[in-house]
């Protein structure tokens, strides 16, 4: 009977202490929330702190990193259709959120071009509209400065390749050698990329590609010291008495040409079935080796209806700002224009655009006689 009692004791003894414990653990769960809640407001709190103070977490500096990546652009895979057969093409596609790269004075600006004023309002301190069925000048800005011509070297590049005759079909190997250590730019041409000579002058010519203008030069007989050579040789015999070249793509500064003189090699150049046609396509593809690429044209021009554009050629590097010059018909009549050190990405087809609009008009015949640029004080 003790037993049995002190049993029963027992029980409602150890049923109150379960009691007990179980009515104090919401307590101390509420304890330990709240323990947890301020110590992510402390961190939130150091958080802002260091963000106005300038520091990052890791996690804001990884995003940042790809920020940046997408602000570098990325290359996307396509399938595409290339003589019947379906391949993989990899493309460049622009930045979303491009960084802005600071103006820097152009070698135009540094000598005070921009002063100049035209009857056009043009955006580019040098500018030369040539009728080439007479030679007439419709207009002129600063035609006979020199300046640096960034890509429109390659035009020259591709004549005297041309005019060497070598074999188009050549393949030709990217190498070291053709990295950029001018400018430090990139390119889709991997090293050990292998193309024709003839793939790549149209890609040079079309795209602007530097380091195949860097290969024309130096699978060029001699190599590029005796390309560049012959470069300045026929630029002499063409009478570009302002112009200078010193490598084959147009990355140094110190390619350098007067509007004028650029008119005269546009004239020449023009009478190359080739050089027409692959600086003026559209689109182009390449099999680098088992490495597709898709090409477009750095003149978007080209592609509009309303021009009729024989033969072009972009440029752009700091110190030239942007370049243009075409061979068109406007009303059934050959121009040639240039435009040298344009301000802005569409600057110089705005200025081209400009120019063709004022060859149609009727103010053209009396504007013609002032069309020369007068520098303004």
């Amino acid at each position: 009977m003790l037993k049995a009692v002190c049993g029963i004791v027992f029980s409602l003894l150890l049923g109150s202490v379960v009691v007990t414990q179980a009515q104090a653990a919401p307590k101390k769960a509420s304890a330990t929330t709240k323990k947890a809640a301020t110590k992510q407001a402390k961190s939130r709190n150091k958080a802002r702190v260091a963000a106005k103070s300038g520091k990052q977490s890791k996690s804001a500096a990884a995003r940042g990193n790809r920020q940046e990546a997408v602000a570098r652009g990325r290359t996307v895979r396509k399938v595409v259709v290339v003589n019947g057969r379906r391949k993989v093409v990899y493309q460049r596609v622009a930045a979303r959120n491009a960084v802005v790269t600071p103006a820097v004075a152009s070698a135009g600006d540094l000598a005070g071009l921009s002063r100049t004023r035209d009857p056009l309002e043009l955006k580019s301190n040098v500018a030369l509209v040539l009728d080439q069925s007479s030679g007439n000048q419709l207009l002129s800005k600063n035609a006979d400065v020199p300046l640096p011509i960034a890509s429109i070297t390659k035009l020259m590049t591709a004549l005297v390749v041309l005019e060497a005759r070598q074999n188009l079909h050549d393949v030709m190997e990217i190498s070291n050698d053709d990295i950029d250590r001018e400018k430090n730019t990139t390119s889709r041409l991997r090293i050990g990329s292998r193309l024709s000579r003839a793939d790549m002058l149209h890609i040079a010519l079309m795209s602007s590609e530097n380091r195949a203008a860097s290969a024309l030069g130096r699978y060029y007989p001699g190599g590029t010291a005796a390309c560049v050579a012959a470069m300045n040789a026929k630029a002499q015999s063409l009478g570009m008495v302002n112009t200078h070249y010193a490598d084959t793509s147009g990355l140094s500064s110190r390619n350098v040409a007067s509007a004028s003189d650029l008119a005269k090699l546009v004239v020449v150049a023009s009478k190359q079935p080739l050089l027409r046609q692959y600086s003026t396509d559209t689109k182009y593809v390449v099999d680098t080796g088992g490495h597709i690429l898709q090409y477009a044209n750095t003149n978007q021009l080209v592609k509009n209806p309303e021009w009729d554009i024989s033969l072009q050629k972009t440029g752009y590097i700091a110190e030239a700002g942007r370049c243009l010059v075409m061979q068109a018909k406007v009303h059934g009549r050959p121009v040639v224009m240039v435009f040298l050190d344009s301000k802005g990405k569409h600057s110089r087809v705005g200025d081209a655009t400009r120019v063709r609009k004022w060859l149609a008009s009727d103010g053209h015949h009396a504007t013609r006689r002032n069309a020369n640029a007068i520098p303004q004080s």
